[in-house]
């Protein structure tokens, strides 16, 4: 009986640690995804669980996707009829950098002293979806309240001719713009171009698409089409930084907003560029198209031999003034006509180019005589008539009335005969003024005596008063503690409200110097310590000193907007008018409180 009960005990511890170990659970590390294909604007949801407290988790590289939130751990411990479970896992909020089909690998974690790791996951990233349920995000509220437009002056010119593009930005009353960067400026290939600088920008409400929004002209460029036939303009893309509204308020009932940066491009313009007729085209047309005027102008008409005169060949009016070329003054052998100089005084504006061009000649006659200045023809193209257009100079008489005679039986030796003999040229005949000298005089002064050799002998002992007094005045300035302090703190209110300026995209760093420059200005003017300063000791005190009513409670109200800012959201925009409410109420303080 007693060798039965032996087995039957040793049945029963063995099926017992069988049971035991069936019951042991095994070890499982697994990665979940909460879903397999998503749009380019939709997140992803990855979830790493085991079944066992582990250490040292490795996430894997998340190779196509950006990290939005994460990792987020939970644990769990739970008993269902007597047995125990657990799990924890790890989960990642992740958005798609761009389309395609991806992997992300494996992840490791340390459970009883060995490696697991989860299978990889494939995910497909597909064009961006649209949910009809989803609530609309800050990007396409932004995206809907945005439109960047590129408007022409007109769509055909002709060739040379001006055509104006300003790139204009509608704003919806609904969102804010604190900042916009280029992101992709167009190269106006095809196209002589200049910038037209926008000083200042301002705003304008208008009427767009049946809508009420806020226009903004960011950029003004003038084109010269320098081909004819079909010209695409590349599109301009920006990078706005704006402000949204969203769905929640803060504890004062007041709509919060968030910060979020959107693309916005111009649309692709494409300018019909007509050629210039070639009927009736001179055959001297040197590609003017515009309306201009024309004259040649002689600053003397009667000078000496070896005299020189100027000859300007000027051209004005609007048009493509810096592409084309002036035609050449033409003048007799026997004048010496130095290379021209060529000016302009041209502003470009949203019209076109308009101004001056000038090529300027010097002339300079060595014979006795008469010499003719000959007509000087200028052809254009008229964009606006459609026709070409010439403009003639009038023919001149160079009178030289003084000067060697270029032959004895010439027809230079009669006053009305015009000389058209060769130039002669002699050396020297133009002497350059000297501009530098170094000139000393004769007699030179001796230094002993005069006025700076007493100044430099008796000069250091005058200054020994100066010092003394100096340092005298520094001495009591160190012993006077009280001023030293209130100097101290006046220092830190112009250093904090100056901080405070700069940071006005970081709440947090403004509103900690803005409070910073309000408490050292209290120590300045009512000799508070940072202990006392409360909100009524602070108007009980700035009362004594007849502060007036509106200042102490604007003061005690921006006390109160740096306590706030720790705890609720503000705009850039509520930063600023803080920032100049404590600009006046401390000038406005400053009367009643100097002392």
């Amino acid at each position: 009986m007693s060798v039965l009960r032996f087995y039957i005990t040793v049945l029963f511890v063995l099926g017992a640690g069988w049971l035991l170990h069936a019951q042991e659970e095994e070890v499982s590390f697994k990665a979940g995804v909460s879903k397999s294909k998503l749009g380019i604007n939709e997140r992803l949801k990855i979830e790493f669980s085991m079944n066992k407290d582990g250490d040292n988790f490795t996430p894997p590289d998340f190779n196509g996707f950006k990290v939005v939130m994460g990792p987020n751990q939970s644990v769990s411990h739970q008993w269902i009829n007597g047995k125990k479970s657990f799990s924890k896992s790890y989960s990642y909020i992740l958005s798609p950098i761009k389309k395609g089909s991806f992997t992300i690998s494996q992840a490791t974690v340390e459970i009883d002293d060995k490696v697991y790791k989860t299978l990889p996951v494939k995910v497909e990233v597909t064009s961006a979806v649209k949910d009809p349920n989803a609530p609309p995000s800050a990007n396409d509220i932004a995206s809907e309240s945005l439109h960047l437009v590129a408007e022409l002056s007109k769509t055909d010119p002709y060739l040379n001719e001006a055509v104006s593009v300003e790139y204009k930005l509608y704003v919806s009353p609904e969102i804010s713009i604190y900042n916009f960067i280029p992101v992709d400026n167009p190269t106006y290939n095809n196209f002589w171009s200049q910038n037209i600088e926008v000083k200042r920008i301002k705003q304008e409400r208008v009427i767009y698409k049946g809508k009420p929004y806020t226009q903004v002209v960011l950029k003004r460029v003038v084109l010269y089409p320098q081909r004819s036939g079909n010209l695409e303009i590349e599109p301009l893309t920006l990078e706005v930084q704006v402000e949204v509204p969203t769905n929640r308020r803060n504890i004062f009932g007041e709509r919060v907003y968030t910060q979020t940066a959107v693309k916005v491009a111009a649309n692709k313009r494409t300018v019909r560029v007509k050629p210039l007729p070639e009927q009736g085209k001179p055959e001297n047309f040197s590609g003017a198209v515009g309306q201009f005027d024309f004259d040649v102008i002689v600053s003397k008409s009667s000078l000496r031999a070896n005299e020189s005169l100027t000859a300007k060949v000027t051209v004005e009016g609007e048009g493509n003034l810096k592409l084309f070329e002036l035609p050449h003054l033409i003048l007799p052998s026997s004048l010496e006509v130095y290379e021209p100089e060529f000016s302009e005084s041209v502003r470009t504006r949203l019209s076109g180019m308009k101004g001056r061009v000038t090529e300027s000649y010097t002339v300079v006659p060595q014979y006795k005589g008469k010499y003719p200045v000959p007509e000087v023809e200028f052809n254009y193209f008229d964009p606006v008539a459609e026709e070409y257009k010439s403009l003639s100079s009038v023919q001149t008489m160079i009178n030289v009335f003084d000067g060697p005679v270029a032959g004895a039986d010439s027809a230079a030796s009669d006053e009305n005969a015009v000389v058209k003999q060769p130039v002669a040229v002699v050396g020297d005949q133009f002497r350059f003024l000297k501009l530098k000298t170094d000139l000393t005089p004769k007699i030179q002064q001796e230094f002993l005596g005069t006025l700076e050799f007493y100044l430099v002998y008796f000069g250091p002992l005058l200054l020994i008063p100066l010092a003394i007094f100096i340092g005298k005045k520094r001495k009591e300035r160190a012993l006077d503690v009280e001023g030293n302090k209130i100097r101290k703190a006046n220092r830190l209110v112009r250093k904090y409200l100056s901080e405070a300026k700069k940071n006005l995209e970081d709440s947090d760093l403004f509103y900690d110097a803005l409070e910073r420059a309000l408490h050292n200005y209290l120590k300045a003017k009512l000799k508070l310590e940072t202990s006392d300063m409360s909100k009524e000791r602070i108007s009980e005190l700035l009362t004594q000193h007849q502060a007036a009513d509106r200042d102490i409670e604007e003061f005690t109200k921006l006390l109160s907007s740096c306590e706030l800012a720790r705890y609720t959201p503000v705009t850039i925009q509520g930063m600023k008018d803080d920032y100049n409410m404590a600009a006046e109420v401390i000038s406005a303080l400053d009367k009643h409180l100097r002392s």
